[in-house]
């Protein structure tokens, strides 16, 4: 492990470190040589955003509901809880 400066930071990686990000680097990112070519994505993204724009959407239960109602009404009628309950997030 290299020294640290005095700001607690590394100098830099080491060889292991830096061998292995780039290893990373390489699985994750096409060779930029394709990218420049034209090279096609490994597959089609267009089906998967059509199947998540024809799912349902996510309804609200009643209950979640009435649970903001009744929070609402202690807020107006119990102005005094705001801070309160503030202090406790």
């Amino acid at each position: 492990m290299k020294k640290s400066t005095d700001n607690g930071m590394k100098d830099g990686l080491s060889a292991d470190e830096f061998a292995g990000m780039r290893e990373k680097l390489r699985d994750a990112f096409p060779p930029v040589e394709q990218l420049e070519n034209g090279a096609e994505l490994r597959r089609d993204l267009w089906p998967e955003m059509l199947r998540r724009l024809e799912r349902p959407q996510v309804r609200v239960p009643w209950f979640d509901w009435a649970l903001l109602a009744a929070s609402a009404a202690a807020a107006i009628f119990f102005p005094a809880l705001i801070p309160a309950l503030l202090y406790h997030l």
